[in-house]
């Protein structure tokens, strides 16, 4: 670990130089410094003018998806966070509306409506139908900003069958109107108002644009307004659900942390076991940049670092992330050599993450982000003084808690041990997919070799993977049975999990190898689908093959390849008629359809389908229904499969109890 260490820290030595009298200086943690007070005509700066978003609506909103509609929500609320982090906004509503109509309002500045010296329109006008036209271009309004491409306003308006903005400036209410980006009615004054200042943007998604659904999902709207209050502390921001003609099935939900980020790890780890109490927190600010942690280390096995810039998450890392690791691996290294814990100098950065949940948010004036998805920082001076303001925290925080010091020192020499015997056991699973007696005689190849054609199920039991091996077509569909429940990888590490049969026989299967080795160009095939009983044993295998996913294959999920089969639940004969059921609301219909005296067979497991039957209702492409396990929110997933198969009943008790009423249990 020296000579790893010592290279890292050389190549950031002259990063770091001034960095440290820098900090010193920065003892006012939580004092930001105010934009400018102006905000009017002067400083909404155009840079073109506005290009055919309707033709390429990808290049800017990333897809037109059900993702890509939700994108629109987070443009038009980031405008109200930039408002908020310009110290002018403490509450922000999102209210989903009948018509799937999205209304975002907030009580900060309220645009500017003067005329504008450039377009000779509104500003407001200017804002939302020029492209690369708003306060974040050196105007001064904006000190850091999340919507840094500026097209935010004039895209989701381009997109939109209408939209209304109301601006509450100076005592006065004005109004303006758009259809698909068009002024269809230039701003006006209302008169006067006693409401407090703010705007308020209300809009509907155009149909024409977004032909897979216009239809909003509460849950990812509110999982990530949950997430922004979190980042952004002291602010307020609420979703209502107003869709229903219904008031009883409206929803709302409110978020308010006065803690951030500390009490995001928290929300983070509460089906975690702590190690240490405290959650070791940071926030400093370096020529200009402001840089928040706030990390706790748990008896889990697995890593849990998420990180943000000016509010965006940046699951590809970055610089900020670079120097955390490098700054957790060098305290450690030396608060343990120091205090003759460690017998040996073999410590690797990855020994040191483990069990952490950290979150890093970094406010930049002036972040680089790699291409247009914002996915990765790319500003190297953020190494340096994320590398520094951490290791300068956490050495303290070591220092003046010696023994939860020494209980995190523990933990990392366990982790470098284990490490070294799974490195052992992961050449176990670089071994050719057909070699060996158990894995020849347990997978069941198909004969092409074009991965992408190739389906491989993973089928529960021997019984069914029989029925599978006989039933499928030979030419692109493998088949591998898997026995008895998959171990439940949440609750042990990497050197334990490979020494188990089922979980060599998959990776060895895919071809793609895992964690640090993975080369999803290497994938054999690509549908990968998880074909389990319908009953509540066959999802509880279903969840602890994602689990294993999720944890050491996530890129196969990113990239699509994960499906579950859905096989029917019932099938139904009256004469020569026969249909198969998949719930019982489709078994009711179909009686009724059929008429006559149905004969019903309630089927237990797929091993009681015949190779004719499974090969028809799950497994012929032209008849059977896969389901594609996406992973929009990966910080959603990882709280969710460590709740459901962590070691803490509490709250998978609570969430068991609050989902009872989706699940179809036969009893």
């Amino acid at each position: 670990m020296a000579e790893e260490l010592k290279n890292e820290e050389e190549q950031i030595k002259l990063e770091e130089k001034d960095v440290s009298s820098n900090v010193l200086k920065a003892m006012d943690f939580n004092t930001k410094e105010k934009a400018s007070e102006a905000y009017d005509e002067t400083q909404i700066q155009v840079l073109e003018g506005l290009d055919p978003v309707r033709k390429r609506p990808g290049m800017y909103i990333g897809s037109t998806s059900e993702r890509g509609l939700h994108h629109l929500v987070w443009e038009i609320v980031d405008n109200s966070i930039d408002e908020a982090l310009a110290g002018f906004c403490n509450h922000i509503e999102v209210d989903m509306l009948p018509g799937e109509i999205i209304r975002v309002t907030d009580n900060g500045r309220g645009m500017p409506t003067a005329i504008h010296p450039k377009t000779g329109k509104s500003t407001v006008e200017t804002i939302f139908t020029v492209l690369h036209a708003g306060g974040k271009f050196g105007g001064g309004s904006y000190k850091v900003s999340g919507g840094l491409h500026g097209v935010g306003a004039s895209v989701v308006n381009a997109l939109s069958e209408w939209m209304e903005v109301k601006v509450r400036r100076n005592h006065e209410l004005y109004s303006i109107k758009f259809a698909r980006g068009i002024t269809v009615e230039p701003l006006k004054d209302l008169g006067p108002t006693d409401l407090e200042n703010g705007s308020e943007v209300t809009f509907k998604a155009d149909a024409q644009i977004f032909t897979e659904t216009t239809t909003y999902n509460y849950e990812t709207l509110r999982t990530r307004i949950q997430q922004l209050a979190f980042l952004n502390k002291g602010l307020r921001i609420t979703i209502r659900d107003k869709r229903s003609e219904f008031t009883e099935n409206h929803k709302e939900a409110s978020y308010y942390y006065e803690g951030g980020i500390i009490e995001y790890v928290k929300f983070l780890n509460e089906s975690r076991t702590p190690v240490h109490k405290d959650v070791v927190y940071a926030d400093k600010e370096v020529d200009g940049i402001t840089v928040e942690i706030a990390m706790q280390y748990t008896t889990d096995y697995l890593v849990n670092l998420y990180s943000f810039a000016n509010n965006i998450h940046t699951h590809e890392g970055g610089y900020h992330e670079d120097g955390f690791k490098m700054a957790i691996a060098r305290v450690i290294k030396k608060y343990g050599t120091e205090q003759n814990m460690l017998k040996k100098d073999n410590l690797k950065q990855d020994d040191s993450l483990e069990g952490l949940t950290a979150i890093i948010s970094i406010k930049h004036p002036n972040p680089q982000f790699e291409g247009q998805t914002k996915t990765k920082l790319g500003n190297s001076e953020v190494r340096s003084i994320t590398s520094q303001i951490v290791g300068e925290v956490f050495e303290t925080y070591l220092l003046e808690h010696p023994n939860e010091a020494k209980a995190i020192v523990e933990k990392v020499i366990l982790a470098s041990r284990a490490r070294e015997a799974a490195q052992k056991a992961r050449e176990t699973t670089r071994k050719s997919p057909l070699s060996g007696i158990m894995m020849a005689s347990k997978l069941a190849d198909c004969h092409s070799k074009e991965a992408e054609k190739c389906e491989m199920y993973l089928v529960e039991g021997d019984s069914a993977g029989g029925s599978a091996k006989s039933g499928r077509d030979s030419e692109y569909q493998a088949i591998l049975p898997l026995r008895g429940k998959v171990l439940n990888v949440e609750k042990v590490r990497q050197d334990r999990a490979l020494q188990n049969n089922e979980i060599v026989s998959m990776i060895q299967a895919i071809g793609t190898g895992f964690g640090e080795d993975f080369d999803i160009t290497k994938a054999r095939y690509h549908k990968i689908v998880i074909m389990t009983d319908a009953d509540v044993d066959g999802a509880h295998i279903a969840t602890l093959l994602l689990t294993f996913f999720f944890r050491y294959m996530p890129q196969l999920i990113e990239a699509g390849y994960i499906y579950l089969a859905k096989p029917p639940l019932y099938r139904i004969n009256v004469g020569k008629k026969m249909n198969y059921a998949y719930s019982d609301e489709e078994l009711e219909m179909f009686k009724k359809v059929m008429g006559g005296k149905p004969e019903v067979q309630r089927y237990k497991g797929l091993g009681e389908m015949d190779p004719s039957q499974l090969w028809e209702t799950t497994m012929d492409p032209k008849t059977r229904i896969l389901m594609q396990v996406q992973m929009d929110d990966a910080m959603l997933a990882d709280q969710t499969f460590s709740m459901l198969m962590g070691e803490d009943v509490g709250p998978r008790k609570e969430f068991i109890q609050d989902n009872a009423i989706y699940a179809n249990i036969d009893m």
